[in-house]
C-alpha cells in the first residue's frame, strides 16, 4: 500500500474510533512503521491530533534531511572541548572577521515583535499558558527546554496547549472551580524548543531517535504556522544552548526548508538566540549573521 494512502487510512481511523490509549498507540505504530516512523510514547485520542501521521511525516522529513549535520556539529563540540581541556583558550574566529568588521543588517521585525520591553517565560502547562498570555507582558516565551520536564505527557500536552492558545480555544478549570480563558488581547507567543544536544527518545525515524529540537520545533510549526499568520502574528522562536555560528546556520536551513514545505514565505519565522555558553559569546555576530533573514 502506498505511504500516502496508508497515512490517509490512519488519519480517518484516529478521527473516528473511540478505543483505549493502548489501542491508538498500537495502531499508530503499525501503520507508520512501514514508513520508518515509530512512536514509543502512548498516544490517546487527544495526543493523536498532535502526533498525527502528517505531523510525524513532517518531523521525519526534518530528521532525514538534517540529522547528519546535527550529529557532525555535536562531534565538533566534543573536539572543541578536547582542545580546551588541552589548554587551548576560546577566541574569535579569523575566518569570520569579515562578518564582525563588515556592514550588514538583519531583516525588519514584524509589528508585534517591536515592543519586547517586558517578557515572561514559563512551562507549557495549560493554566500557565493562559495566565502568562493574559499577564500584561509584551511577550510570553513558552519553554519546552529548561522550564519543562521532558516527559512524553508534558511535551505532547504542551503542544496541545499551544495549539489551542493559537486557535483561541484554550480554557482551564481549576480544582477550586475557577475557570480560565484567554483574553482577546494577550502577549505575543514565542516558543523555545530544546537544544541541539538533546534527543526525543519517544519518536524514532529509521530506527534512531529524533532530535528534540526538530521534534519540538516541527510539531509546533506544522500545527500552528498558518494560524499564527492568519492571526496577524507568526511562528516566533527562542533558540537555546548554541555554541557556534554553524549551529545557527543549521537552524536557518531548518527554517527555510520548513517554510518551503508549507508554502510559507521565507523570513516569516523570527528567531531570538539566547547566548548561554562562553563559546557562543565569541561568535555572537556570526550567529546573528547566519539568522539575519529570520532574526
Amino acid at each position: 500500500m502506498p505511504a500516502q494512502q496508508r497515512v490517509g487510512i490512519i488519519a480517518k481511523h484516529l478521527a473516528s474510533v473511540k478505543e483505549s490509549p493502548v489501542d491508538h498507540q498500537q495502531e499508530l505504530n503499525i501503520s507508520l512503521r512501514g514508513d520508518g516512523i515509530e512512536v514509543l510514547g502512548t498516544v490517546n485520542s487527544h495526543y493523536a491530533h498532535i502526533v498525527s501521521p502528517a505531523a510525524l511525516h513532517f518531523v521525519a522529513g526534518l530528521h532525514r534531511k538534517f540529522e547528519r549535520t546535527r550529529q557532525s556539529l555535536m562531534a565538533k563540540r566534543d573536539q572543541r572541548q578536547q582542545q580546551i581541556t588541552s589548554g587551548m583558550l576560546p577566541d574569535f574566529l579569523n575566518e569570520t572577521a569579515w562578518i564582525r568588521e563588515g556592514s550588514w543588517k538583519c531583516a525588519p521585525l514584524p509589528a508585534d515583535l517591536l515592543d519586547r520591553r517586558v517578557e515572561i517565560t514559563g512551562p507549557t502547562s495549560r493554566k500557565m499558558v493562559i495566565n502568562a498570555l493574559n499577564s500584561g507582558a509584551s511577550c510570553f516565551m513558552a519553554d519546552f527546554e529548561d522550564a519543562t520536564s521532558p516527559t512524553w505527557d508534558n511535551l505532547i500536552e504542551g503542544q496541545e496547549n499551544l495549539r489551542d492558545a493559537v486557535n483561541g480555544t484554550i480554557s482551564f478549570k481549576g480544582d477550586d472551580g475557577k475557570f480560565y480563558t484567554l483574553n482577546k488581547n494577550h502577549a505575543v507567543l514565542l516558543v523555545r524548543p530544546r537544544g541541539w544536544h538533546l534527543l526525543e527518545k519517544h519518536v524514532q525515524v529509521d530506527g534512531a531517535p529524533v532530535s528534540a529540537s526538530l521534534f519540538d520545533f516541527g510539531l509546533y510549526f506544522y500545527h500552528n504556522a498558518r494560524h499564527l499568520i492568519q492571526n496577524g502574528s507568526g511562528p516566533y522562536f527562542y533558540l537555546p544552548k548554541m555554541e557556534s555560528h554553524l549551529e545557527a546556520r543549521l537552524w536557518n536551513d531548518v527554517f527555510n526548508h520548513s517554510q518551503d514545505a508549507l508554502n510559507i514565505p521565507r523570513g516569516t519565522i523570527k528567531a531570538t538566540v539566547l547566548i548561554e555558553t562562553i563559546l557562543g559569546s565569541f561568535e555572537m555576530d556570526e550567529i546573528l549573521y547566519e539568522l539575519r533573514d529570520q532574526s
